[in-house]
């Protein structure tokens, strides 16, 4: 079985929900300047160094630079972002993930936005952050997610 090229039926839902449950990971893609490929590339690392890679994978085909507001785009299993979003690379990472489990609620049928699924979605990004500050060696970024955790946790997501 091949995974939809949209997913935008129920039909294609479950099509990919099923092919997620059996394993299948996408080959991810990234489209930009090389500017932004350079940064996302920066933050695709950070993903792996906390063991997060296979989870991005199997949730998100593409991440494709757009001039307009970052977002997910559950259609085309992508996150479109601007050259803003990508600029910190810890934090960026951390927005990958977090788009990672909307489109894995998505695939899952669970309501995806809104309130409740927001505040989900910000405790994958914070579980993140974490285990990135237990397992980088380097300071910079052990510092840059403490600072990012202090921040959400002043967040109203919390």
């Amino acid at each position: 079985m091949k995974f939809p090229k949209r997913i935008y039926t129920a039909e294609d839902v479950e099509k990919a929900g099923e092919l997620v449950k059996k394993g299948y990971k996408h080959r991810l893609e990234v489209k930009g300047s090389p500017n932004f490929k350079q940064k996302v590339k920066q933050a695709l690392n950070l993903i792996k160094t906390a063991g997060y890679y296979n989870f991005l994978r199997t949730y998100i085909r593409s991440i494709v630079e757009i001039d307009g507001l970052t977002q997910l785009r559950e259609a085309d299993a992508a996150i479109w972002a601007n050259k803003y979003a990508v600029e910190n690379p810890v934090d960026a990472a951390s927005l990958f993930i977090q788009k990672a489990n909307h489109m894995k609620e998505y695939l899952e049928g669970k309501l995806y936005y809104g309130g409740a699924a927001e505040t989900r979605s910000v405790q994958k990004r914070i579980e993140f952050l974490k285990l990135l500050k237990k397992k980088s060696r380097k300071r910079e970024v052990k510092d840059e997610c403490e600072r990012l955790l202090k921040s959400w946790s002043e967040s109203v997501f919390l």
